[in-house]
């Protein structure tokens, strides 16, 4: 006996009556759509895919044409404008924070009179910073250190030695520092920050990533001498408002603006971006027809031609990108220290075919005070479910 062929979903729509024209239409154009992904000639799939890419640029511009058509004739009209949609992006969807800072805060802004930064912030001293390094350095650690001390005024620049982090404190509050920044260096790249106020604390441990100095920026500036302006950037929660008071504390109140100098700690998705630029005036002269251009005659009746003044930007390095590990009362102590604020690793279970449950560590941001406790290092660990 045969075996009978099995019917197609549109044979069997168009015998059981159930069917019309556009049903039957749909099915075809899903078997005949072919995703380049099902062709297996590279060549093919590499045009296939150019040519899909392409279609949708251009129904994406047209789409754009047409709004801009609807929102140019109502305002003709004398209509408002449809409103334009929202992009879903992971900053405007996240949990709010309930520690977010308010401008009523009036216990926050109380406590900003008596913290530790006050006098600095204040102007009653003058920030100092000490700069050193770990114990095992390499060549790009001082590297590194030697473009901080451009960014930061009054920065000071000791070799570390077989000295002891205490001993360097103690040290430091006797010569009136306000700071101390240490960078740790692993296999020859740096890759932790610590900054300790001085004489009360607090130590912040940062992790240090994406370090670029400033010879390997394309068309860098060098930088002046002059006092820099700080930029601040979300830093809106009670954390991250006494992080920007750390920062804000390294750098003098008055800057100098003739300078043109900029140094912005951007804060994005609990990571802290670091750029240091230097705004640049150039004078060109306005592009256009005469037309568009207006004539302006002096006193003896001869043209002048008018210069348009632009602003722009040029980077003077270095870049990198810090994140908050720890934030500790008081100066640098590993045993007796009480945290303020640790990542604290968070356990999630995952079951596999086997049986085996597979308990693993990922970093979640969580406010702690304890005394001498320090986050578990990520680490996978496989026990019996």
């Amino acid at each position: 006996m045969g075996v009978k062929r099995k019917k197609s979903e549109t044979e069997e729509l168009v015998e059981g009556g159930k069917s019309n024209d556009k049903n039957i239409e749909s099915s075809y154009k899903k078997k005949r759509e072919i995703l380049p992904s099902m062709i297996k000639n590279k060549e093919k799939r590499s045009i296939v895919h150019a040519k899909m890419k392409q279609e949708k640029k251009l129904e994406k511009r047209k789409k754009l044409k047409a709004r801009d058509a609807n929102e140019k004739r109502a305002l003709e009209l004398g209509e408002e404008p449809p409103p334009r949609a929202i992009p879903r992006t992971i900053e405007n969807t996240r949990e709010l924070d309930e520690t977010v800072c308010r401008p009523d805060d009036e216990e926050l802004f109380a406590g900003n009179d008596a913290d530790e930064f006050s006098s600095v912030l204040k102007q009653e001293r003058t920030p100092k910073i000490l700069m050193t390094t770990c114990r095992y350095n390499s060549t790009r650690g001082p590297a590194f250190i030697k473009e901080l001390q451009a960014v930061i005024p009054n920065a000071h620049y000791f070799k570390r030695g077989t000295y002891d982090l205490k001993k360097i404190v103690d040290y430091a509050n006797k010569k009136d520092f306000t700071s101390i920044i240490v960078v740790h260096t692993n296999r020859r790249e740096p890759d932790a920050l610590l900054m300790i106020g001085l004489p009360n604390g607090p130590t912040a441990h940062f992790k240090l990533s994406k370090l670029v100095l400033r010879k390997e920026i394309k068309n860098h500036g060098n930088p002046t001498g002059h006092k820099p302006e700080l930029v601040l950037n979300n830093f809106t929660t009670r954390l991250g408002h006494r992080i920007g008071r750390l920062i804000q504390s390294l750098f003098p109140q008055d800057p100098e603006f003739r300078g043109r100098r900029v140094a912005t700690f951007h804060n994005q998705r609990d990571f802290i971006f670091f750029r240091h630029h230097r705004y640049i005036f150039e004078s060109k002269e306005s592009k256009g027809s005469d037309s568009k251009v207006k004539k302006v005659k002096d006193a003896k009746g001869e043209k002048i031609v008018q210069e348009r003044v632009i602003a722009r930007l040029q980077e003077c390095g270095p870049r990198f990108t810090l994140k908050l590990i720890s934030l500790q009362h008081g100066t640098f102590d590993t045993k007796g220290g009480e945290f303020e604020w640790v990542h604290k690793p968070e356990k999630v279970f995952l079951v596999t075919c086997s049986g085996y449950c597979l308990e693993f560590h990922h970093f979640e941001k969580e406010a702690f005070s304890g005394e001498g406790v320090i986050p578990a290092t990520t680490d996978v660990e496989i026990c019996n479910n």
